[in-house]
């Protein structure tokens, strides 16, 4: 008897139904747009979304909407939608001249999908580099400043360490060519390198030309790892930075020695995505020097302990303040373990909630026990990446500011909590906190390589994909609908709902879909009729061995499910394969593949068996199977 448990028609309808809402966010495509966020010292406003709208009236561009945005860390954005990729180039270039240094305006695509879509957590495909245009860097990490930064930290190490063991050195400096430690006199010596030599393993000690000068240089195999770590730590900085800044499905991988690969989907403006990767902010607390900042500063004899700052304000004849800090940094963004922006209590202004880790947190209770009263600067450090043509040639630069936010008395002892103030606005202060959240580079990254792919190229590859996936689709139906006529249409209407739910567990599972992962859907349907095809075959041998039509039909499905069973999961095997040994684009490949082999068994045996059983079950009385 043909039969199909009501439970199962209820599972299939089910999943029918959840597969064509998780698929419609695919018909709505993203619109081209310019996205405006703000620099330091300016913000996101009504205001100027006027000053935009003005901008493309006077050139009789028409956009689409223009809305604000909340994005990450509770930055804003002004999301200003254009008619097409021509217009939005146009419109960028306008607005970006109009607005000048004080906004970052990027290229980017807005999704259109439906709120009713978008309340059930229904998205579209996740494109790929090919498929909806983005920027592709090669980064080259700078080795010499991970060497520079830990040898830094080493020389501090040493200085607390000859301090505790009561041992005067008048110089403890790194130079070029390792860290030099000069004693007060020659009987020092010994006992400075029995210290260093037994409390810190990963260095080496040679003596200088001096009788009371000591050379201290890091192993070769420490060397090694400190150039591997800082890369290591620059991919998971760089990752955390651009999931922090909303950018979505990056590509960041390690490649060689000392280069890191980065595609940013859907990322236009190259100026953007290299002030996301390539800006440093951190900050620096620092103890005050007594002195008189500004005689310093216009003599230029500067206290040998200390270093002349700026300070953000400025003074009454407009030029920065200065100030007087300590060489020696308290602790600094490298030891944060969490930042959030906030408003201050006590005066109602901007500041960011910092929490230290327990090294951090153990100076700076050391630093406070020891100096209340005494002033403490906090110095925020940022670097800028910058490109110029210099004779027709690009240059490569990086601008590196420092200054003073905030210069304070220490009030009372505190140690891995406390708050940061003298910030211009919210939105500089959620900036600061979402890039100390994200974390300060373990050494520089300068770009050796970058390649943009427009959107105009994007629109093109998923029109060449989409008339492939069409065409092979109808291909294959004209020729099941021609040779098994009425069971033809019932694999005709399994292989849709096998191409409806391949798009919707790629949408829902996030997977980025590229050339190759449309080439694997191309693939998946000329594999998913294979099962319908054995059904069908078997039928007819049951039918032409005498069987009566619906004996054919239960005996097609309950002999045809064991080959179709061993020919998908020898597939599985292989695009499981393909998957732990490929890399890029052949595992996108091969997790299309993956998942159209999934929804391909299920389509073919139970989709079709429900519609089978609809047509033909169920107690009628069946003469004939048109197959």
């Amino acid at each position: 008897m043909l039969d199909f448990p009501r439970w199962k028609y209820a599972l299939v309808a089910f999943l029918l139904i959840c597969g064509v809402l998780y698929a419609l966010p695919n018909l709505h495509p993203n619109d081209p747009a310019v996205q405006i966020s703000a620099n330091r010292g300016n913000t996101v406003d009504a205001v100027l979304a006027e000053r935009v709208r003005d901008v493309l009236e006077r050139v009789s561009i028409e956009a689409v909407g223009i809305s604000q945005e909340m994005g990450p860390g509770n930055t804003r954005s002004l999301l200003v939608r254009l008619p097409s990729p021509e217009a939005q180039l146009v419109a960028a270039d306008l607005i970006r001249a109009e607005l000048g240094d004080g906004f970052t305006v990027a290229l980017n695509l807005a999704p259109t999908t439906p709120d009713w879509l978008t309340a059930i957590r229904a998205k579209s495909m996740v494109l790929g580099l090919d498929l909806q245009g983005g920027v592709h860097f090669l980064m080259e990490v700078d080795q010499q400043a991970a060497i520079a930064k830990r040898e830094e930290g080493f020389a501090d190490q040493i200085r607390l360490l000859l301090r505790d063991a009561r041992i005067v050195a008048t110089r403890v400096d790194r130079t070029p060519t390792g860290i030099v430690v000069q004693v007060r006199n020659p009987d020092d010596r010994a006992a400075a390198a029995q210290q260093i030599g037994s409390n810190i393993q990963e260095v080496q000690l040679t003596e200088g030309a001096e009788p009371n000068v000591l050379r201290v240089s890091l192993r070769e195999d420490v060397l090694a790892q400190i150039v591997s770590d800082a890369i290591e730590q620059n991919v998971g900085t760089l990752r955390n930075r651009i999931n922090e800044l909303g950018v979505s499905e990056p590509v960041i991988t390690r490649q060689g020695g000392s280069r890191i690969v980065i595609q940013l989907p859907g990322v236009q403006d190259t100026a953007q995505a290299k002030r996301i990767l390539g800006s440093t902010a951190t900050l620096e607390y620092r103890a005050q020097v007594d002195g008189n900042a500004v005689e310093a500063r216009d003599s230029g004899r500067i206290p040998a302990e200390a270093r002349l700052y700026n300070m953000r304000d400025r003074g009454v004849d407009g030029r920065p303040m200065p100030v007087l800090l300590s060489r020696q940094v308290i602790t600094s963004g490298d030891q944060l373990v969490h930042a959030a922006s906030q408003l201050d209590q006590q005066s109602g202004t901007p500041s960011v909630s910092v929490t230290l880790n327990a090294a951090g947190g153990r100076r700076m209770l050391e630093f406070t026990r020891e100096n209340v009263g005494r002033g403490m600067g906090v110095v925020f450090i940022e670097r800028t990446p910058e490109v110029r043509m210099v004779d027709g040639v690009e240059v490569r630069s990086a601008r590196v500011s420092e200054e003073v936010i905030s210069l304070a008395s220490i009030r009372g002892v505190f140690s891995n909590q406390f708050q940061t103030t003298g910030l211009g606005s919210m939105e500089e202060a959620a900036q600061l906190a979402l890039l100390l959240r994200a974390g300060s580079l373990a050494a520089p990254v300068d770009i050796v390589e970058e390649r943009v792919v427009g959107p105009s190229l994007g629109k093109e590859n998923i029109e060449a994909g989409a008339r492939a996936v069409m065409l092979g689709f109808a291909l294959v139906c004209a020729l099941m609908i021609i040779y098994y006529k009425g069971f033809g249409l019932i694999s005709v209407f399994a292989l849709l709902m096998n191409l409806i739910l391949l798009a919707a567990a790629l949408s829902i599972v996030g997977i980025t879909l590229t050339m190759p992962g449309i080439a694997g859907m191309v693939l998946t349907l000329g594999m998913a009729v294979d099962g319908n095809v054995l059904i069908c075959e078997r039928i007819r041998e049951e039918l032409r061995a005498g069987n009566t039509p619906i004996n054919a039909i239960v005996s097609g499905y309950e002999r045809a499910w064991s080959p179709i069973l061993d020919s998908n999961v020898t597939k599985l095997i292989a695009a499981t394969a393909l998957f732990s040994f490929g890399s890029g684009p052949v595992r996108g490949f091969a997790m299309v593949l993956f998942v159209g082999v999934l929804t391909s068994m299920f389509t073919s045996v139970t989709v079709s068996r429900a519609v089978a059983t609809l047509a033909y079950g169920h107690g009628r009385k069946v003469r004939s199977v048109s197959v």
